[in-house]
């Protein structure tokens, strides 16, 4: 059975690739079973801080491969997140405790949106083009895309597409606030791996930490707990090396710890 998700260790980033160009990356059940897989390993490698998301050819996703998995959506037998994985889109279990950049090109449909939405920053080709297309299936999204879109777009904005299936250009996509950057096709990938690599040169706890505090920003608990978590980092060793690159004014070298 070929393998429709390729993982590549690159110092302490984790590449995540979706592999079925044929289909223009349509996700049937294999894809989503090792695409859950791999964000499991992402979570638990301490060596892993950082997850890169893209695609092998010219399109994100296609969306759900609805041949494949539209019969066992119906009869309550899709199975998302097998033994050892984690959902992707953190709907199913918590979602994945490591940042994760997104380099998207060409279509990039419903749960590619979703994906967007999950994932810390997202680097989008000019030739990207987004949509929730649940409701003209019949469905509704069921990987964030109802929660997520209007917190980043707005309720009216995110109403416009989430209710009428209409689709969405790179450029609005960054008015929306939904990417980060617009490049030329072809470089996305390049580019969410040099924001990887910034992030990864930072202390991995506290960015782990400062991930988790944004996740919950702005509600009664997490002010709550925010000195707590600063407490915690502060025994760390990682700590002490910041400090001394403060002094030194030497660049850190965190190990996570």
């Amino acid at each position: 059975m070929s393998t429709k998700i390729t993982t590549e260790q690159v110092g302490h980033i984790y590449k995540i690739g979706l592999n079925r160009p044929e289909k223009m990356n349509a996700a049937d059940e294999q894809l989503l079973h090792e695409l859950s897989l791999a964000y499991g390993e992402l979570d638990r490698n301490p060596d892993l801080w950082v997850g890169v998301i893209y695609a092998h050819g010219d399109h994100f996703t296609a969306g759900l491969d609805l041949f494949d998995v539209g019969p066992k959506m119906q009869k309550g037998k899709l199975q998302l997140v097998p033994e050892g994985g984690l959902d992707p889109w953190g709907i199913q279990t918590p979602q994945v405790k490591k940042p994760v950049v997104m380099a998207t090109r060409g279509t990039c449909y419903t749960l590619g949106v979703e994906l967007a939405l999950a994932s810390e920053i997202v680097v989008a080709a000019s030739d990207s083009k987004f949509g929730q297309l649940e409701v003209s299936r019949a469905i509704l999204p069921f990987g964030g895309g109802t929660i997520r879109l209007p917190r980043v777009a707005g309720h009216a904005k995110a109403m416009q597409y989430l209710l009428t299936g209409d689709r969405w250009g790179a450029q609005e996509a960054l008015d929306m606030g939904m990417i980060n950057e617009i490049v030329e096709p072809g470089q996305e990938l390049d580019r969410a791996m040099e924001f990887a690599q910034k992030i990864a040169d930072q202390a991995p706890l506290a960015v782990q930490a400062t991930l988790e505090s944004a996740r919950y920003a702005d509600t009664e608990a997490e002010k709550k707990l925010l000195l707590g978590r600063l407490g915690q980092l502060m025994q760390t060793k990682d700590v002490a090396r910041g400090m001394k690159a403060f002094v030194t004014k030497k660049p850190a070298k965190f190990k996570g710890n």
